[in-house]
């Protein structure tokens, strides 16, 4: 059982602490996309994980600058949804056996992490919007579009880059 200290007496206090759930899910992605990138076989999928990295970084200064704007600070909450799947996509990044499957693998898991991203997003838009924030939910929502539109760009390579190697069935 995890004890927590979390009071939240209103609206707002929620927001900050989807806001620091959200900045902390972006700061282990940080950690964890260079690793994949690393692990990734397909030079298409490297560099897409590549890309993500530098849109996470700015969703992170995004998140930053929302903060300062509010007067509130950034750090406190730890997201212990990101670190699950940071750690199930650290599983495919030590997996041995076919790269080609790894990297359907890695695919999927960095689905995982949009979703999550997105969900979060989405929430903290909305709670934007609901506490007259328009600018702060107009900030969001280009985040939670760019995060959408990587998903994309993940299920096309999920559906283009799988070699048909990667796709057959194994020994069973």
């Amino acid at each position: 059982m995890r004890f927590t200290s979390l009071k939240l007496d209103s609206l707002r206090d929620l927001f900050i602490e989807e806001l620091r759930d959200l900045y902390s899910a972006e700061s282990q992605l940080i950690e964890a996309l260079p690793l994949m990138a690393n692990a990734a076989h397909s030079a298409t999928l490297k560099s897409a994980f590549n890309h993500h990295l530098a849109q996470t970084k700015e969703h992170a200064a995004r998140l930053e600058r929302i903060f300062s704007g509010i007067g509130e600070k950034a750090a406190g909450e730890t997201c212990e949804a990101m670190k699950g799947l940071v750690k199930e996509g650290q599983q495919l990044i030590d997996a041995k056996g076919d790269a080609n499957v790894r990297d359907a693998g890695l695919i999927g898991a960095a689905q995982r992490v949009e979703h999550y991203e997105m969900a979060g997003y989405g929430t903290a838009r909305s709670l934007a919007k609901r506490l007259g924030e328009n600018e702060i939910a107009s900030v969001l929502q280009q985040t939670l579009d760019e995060e959408g539109e990587t998903d994309k760009k993940l299920t096309s390579l999920a559906e283009s880059q799988t070699t048909p190697q990667a796709s057959s069935t194994g020994s069973r």
